[in-house]
């Protein structure tokens, strides 16, 4: 059988439609992130030099924070119990000691799972909420009679979600931790009969682990609802383009979630060597 030999032009066709592919991938991609890049410059202006509105921020902290608490209390509640159950059967088939487990889990919580999980949450129920809200109001024409008023939906939309989420994520990974602390306690003790005493150990929680625990909730605080807000700001397209505008600010706002979480991490253990 004769095979017909490639051609070079062929070959370019198919560079050409490759490199096209590539091209349209990327250049959504490097534009997304500048207008992200855009928007949180802006925002951080009109914190500073912007109108103050205390009422707009104590109703943002409010949808941010108290409609999410029992959300979050509930699932690191069940992460809690479902982590030292583990973390105690897997330790048991190595050393017969558990008197280290309470203090490891409380280390791992503050440093790493405690803001990490809460920040995903957040990205799906807060996330959600500021895309779709913004997002029709932008196609209502809400949003551009706000700039024919001459106001920015920066300064009048963007920064009072972006100081709650500062405030009250740090309050909600608090509070959901100590409840992921308190069930882990609960079930070490049903399960393997530690004290609570003992259990509660903070002998390996230093210095380091609350700084990179506190440096997450602020950068996960301030990249939801510039990510969300962002989001919203692009929608088009009717309703049909609220859904994509609310899938779009969950799917970036969790994975700049896992992204930070390695940056700052890894940041973490160069500064702090742990």
């Amino acid at each position: 059988m004769n095979v017909p030999p490639t051609t070079n032009t062929d070959v370019g066709t198919l560079d050409g439609r490759e490199l096209r592919t590539s091209s349209s991938t990327l250049l959504p991609l490097v534009r997304g992130l500048y207008d992200t890049y855009v928007l949180f410059a802006q925002t951080l202006y009109y914190t500073v030099r912007g109108r103050s509105e205390p009422h707009a921020v104590f109703r943002q902290m409010y949808e941010v924070g108290n409609r999410s608490l029992a959300f979050l209390c509930i699932v690191m509640g069940f992460v809690g119990m479902i982590l030292v159950y583990q973390a105690g059967i897997q330790t048991l088939r190595v050393v017969p000691d558990l008197s280290r487990l309470g203090a490891t889990f409380i280390e791992l919580i503050i440093k790493d799972l405690g803001p990490s999980i809460c920040a995903l949450m957040l990205a799906t129920r807060v996330g959600a909420g500021i895309a779709a809200e913004i997002g029709s109001m932008v196609v209502t024409e809400q949003v551009d009679a706000l700039r024919m008023c001459a106001a920015d939906p920066v300064d009048y939309l963007v920064k009072p979600r972006f100081l709650a989420s500062l405030v009250m994520t740090l309050l909600l990974v608090v509070c959901a931790s100590s409840v992921a602390v308190g069930t882990g306690m609960l079930t070490a003790q049903a399960y393997f009969d530690i004290s609570p005493h003992t259990f509660f150990n903070l002998e390996r929680v230093g210095v380091s682990d609350i700084s990179v625990g506190f440096t997450k909730c602020v950068a996960y605080g301030a990249a939801i609802p510039i990510i969300s807000s962002q989001a919203g700001l692009s929608t088009f397209g009717g309703s049909e383009g609220v859904g994509a505008a609310t899938t779009r600010a969950v799917v970036n706002s969790s994975l700049a979630v896992v992204v930070m979480n390695f940056c700052i991490s890894g940041s973490g253990y160069v500064i702090f060597g742990e």
